[in-house]
């Protein structure tokens, strides 16, 4: 994480000369939308977020929405700033946008097909999300070579299936994000919930969770309640002391019932809100944060990951588990979801999907997901 590192190192030293910190936001959907919401709630002034994407109107729509809204609640202490004429199909439309604004963040929250959860067609007729990567890696790897191009310095998170999308970029050569954002961060809180309840314990955030396992797992066990007969690398602290659990009725607890439209979007955008949040914080109270995240410096599947502020230094948690055991869980889940491996440039997938694609053929392969499988089921737009 040597590159990262260096980026925390240099945020830090803007973060001691109170110069402005510049978010960027990249696609504006609900994802979007939600974290620009958010980050303007921290009522930081040193924060400039900057959106960018095609559609000038639409986005000023939902940017005066945020900004009126956070008037009200007397919140609005950020510079929010609108950037249009962002083609995601041309790395340099892109990359003119990045250079202009100079970020000390990207968020990448742009979908190929927007409005739809690619899940809510899979999952009831096969079960694995992996299906969908050449759609979640086809604006990623625009992004990341206009990145490149612009010498940008940003700290980069992606949204969409990081567990696999990093780990394509990285293994085809190319510049790869930082961070992913989701699935982990959306199971956590579930469990949360359960082992508060079983300890009587008032104050989530005193519940230390480690958790090493892949997309496919977050959704198994959030709309299923249990592993697909896995045993997960979890474990759960407070003050310090391990606190026992049953996996099976743990498990059983996470199934609650929520949306599957939009406002699901909430929880993705509070993943990313999370990541920026807990590097502001470790970089400014010198403190050590942890978060959990798919892809981190291009490893297949979601691991823990600390934070150290005074060091400015990430680096995986391996206090409880090994990397060669997360590693080994983590393909383990993946398989579940579809994906064999990703390396070369290349993403297996199973022989239950059989199928093969090259970083070259991304294009071609998300054309097709669109018209053959996307189209024919989706809801009318």
């Amino acid at each position: 994480m040597e590159i990262l590192n260096k980026k925390l190192a240099a945020l830090k030293t803007k973060i001691g000369a109170n110069e402005p910190i510049t978010i960027m936001i990249i696609g504006l959907g609900s994802v979007g939308t939600f974290l620009l919401d958010f980050l303007v709630s921290l009522r930081d002034p040193q924060l400039k977020i900057v959106v960018a994407g095609r559609n000038a109107a639409k986005m000023e729509m939902d940017v005066n929405i945020v900004r009126t809204a956070a008037t009200i609640r007397r919140e609005l202490r950020s510079t929010i700033e609108i950037m249009d004429g962002c083609d995601l199909n041309d790395v340099d439309s892109i990359a003119a946008t990045i250079k202009k604004a100079n970020p000390d963040f990207i968020v990448n929250s742009s979908r190929v097909y927007s409005g739809l959860k690619y899940g809510s067609i899979s999952w009831s007729n096969l079960r694995a999300y992996g299906i969908w990567s050449p759609l979640s890696i086809r604006y990623a790897k625009n992004i990341m070579a206009a990145y490149a191009k612009a010498g940008s310095n940003a700290i980069t998170i992606n949204t969409s299936y990081s567990d696999a999308v990093i780990p394509w970029l990285k293994s085809a050569g190319q510049t790869y994000f930082d961070f992913g954002s989701g699935n982990l961060n959306h199971l956590i809180p579930r469990m949360k919930f359960f082992m508060a309840k079983q300890y009587g314990i008032e104050n989530l955030n005193d519940i230390d969770v480690t958790l090493a396992v892949s997309h496919f797992h977050d959704v198994v066990i959030s709309k299923e309640g249990h592993a697909e007969g896995q045993t997960l690398l979890l474990n759960f602290k407070k003050d310090g002391k391990e606190l026992a659990f049953n996996q099976d009725e743990l498990l059983k607890a996470c199934a609650i019932a929520m949306p599957v439209d939009q406002k699901r979007n909430m929880m993705n955008a509070s993943s990313n809100f999370n990541i920026i949040d807990s590097v502001l914080t470790a970089l400014r109270e010198n403190t050590t944060t942890k978060v959990h995240a798919p892809g981190v410096d291009g490893e297949i599947g979601g691991y823990p990951v600390l934070i150290d502020g005074a060091k400015c230094e990430a680096s995986f948690d391996t206090a409880l588990f090994s990397m060669d055991d997360m590693r080994a869980a983590n393909r383990k889940s993946i398989y579940c979801d579809g994906i064999e491996n990703v390396e070369n440039g290349t993403l297996v997938y199973t022989d239950e999907l059989v199928a093969k694609v090259a970083f070259e053929d991304i294009e071609k392969m998300a054309d097709f997901i669109i018209k053959n499988i996307i189209e024919p089921f989706a809801p009318k737009k």
